[in-house]
């Protein structure tokens, strides 16, 4: 489509958001150009410090590493169990970390009074597809293999992530179904994530220079994470090629209205609709659950998000 057609999304956003998108970009204007996938990591990393400032605050909090996998734990009260939440952090495949997630997660243990694990998998291209899985999946079997020591409850469990990892999330899921019982997961929840469809009325009418996902962009974080482009078709990438009918926990989806990642959100909960519940939030573009700190919206997300998290694992 040509891309005078596409929807002006920043004249539609809410005032808020538009303060987080002027702020996001005082701040990206700081940083060098980025020519390449590490000043890309730094300069995502220095502009998510601004936004992880304040939130919710955590009894306590530890990192662990799991065959070098580095892994945050929060702990939300001061209980002597805790369900448990895994966390799968966006980014393209290609930058974020456990540490531009940061508040995002502390308010998900917050609001939930789950434990939360946030999961620090490699990154592409330096490793490509299905190490991103397999590495979660490491990580999850350690922490639920070794429950009594970090204080969880290993039988009642649930993922979450937000874009590329609200992919990874289920993607972990689908790869654990096919090798063991996964009755312990009670709960997903599905951040605006990135799950398979190859074109759609929301791609063809949003993504720009802010959000970063415009069809060239998509196009680039996938080079980066698969070996070659045909593995698309592979269930474990393309999630619409997996058996969804069966043994899938209840979901809940976040779509943002302006993001052009909605209809894979829209597709997913069609799909899963039985059990799941889908939420578009009004005004906001993709990755807004970054921008609680001027964004009500965003906060409420988390604790919509937290309080069906929650309830599915019979808190």
């Amino acid at each position: 489509m040509n891309s005078k057609n596409k929807i002006n999304v920043l004249s539609k956003i809410s005032a808020s958001m538009k303060i987080a998108v002027k702020k996001s970009l005082e701040i990206s204007k700081q940083n060098p150009v980025a020519t390449d996938n590490q000043t890309m990591r730094k300069n995502y990393e220095t502009e998510r410090k601004f936004w992880n400032e304040g939130g919710a605050v955590m009894f306590k909090s530890t990192e662990i590493l799991v065959d070098k996998i580095r892994a945050r734990i929060y702990y939300p009260s001061d209980k002597n169990s805790y369900e448990v939440i895994f966390f799968i952090h966006g980014g393209g495949f290609v930058v974020g970390s456990i540490y531009t997630h940061d508040r995002m997660m502390r308010n998900l243990a917050f609001y939930s009074d789950c434990a939360v694990v946030g999961i620090d998998y490699s990154l592409a291209p330096e490793a490509k597809f299905p190490t991103q899985i397999t590495e979660c999946e490491a990580v999850i079997s350690h922490v639920l293999k070794n429950a009594k020591s970090y204080q969880i409850n290993p039988k009642s469990v649930a993922y979450a992530g937000d874009s590329a990892g609200a992919y990874l999330a289920f993607a972990t899921f689908l790869y654990q179904r096919e090798q063991k019982d996964v009755s312990n997961v009670k709960a997903m929840g599905l951040f605006y994530g990135i799950y398979g469809l190859k074109d759609s009325a929301s791609r063809t009418l949003y993504g720009n220079e802010i959000d970063y996902l415009r069809s060239e962009d998509i196009e680039y974080y996938y080079k980066e994470y698969l070996n070659d482009l045909s593995e698309f078709e592979n269930p474990l990438v393309n999630i619409f090629n997996a058996d969804l009918t069966t043994n899938i926990p209840p979901c809940f989806i976040i779509a943002a209205q302006f993001d052009p990642l909605k209809d894979d959100s829209l597709a997913l909960f069609e799909i899963l609709n039985n059990t799941s519940k889908y939420k578009e939030y009004k005004g906001v573009m993709h990755a807004f659950l970054h921008y609680s700190k001027v964004l009500n919206v965003a906060d409420k997300a988390i604790k919509d998000a937290s309080k069906f998290l929650a309830k599915k694992l019979k808190i």
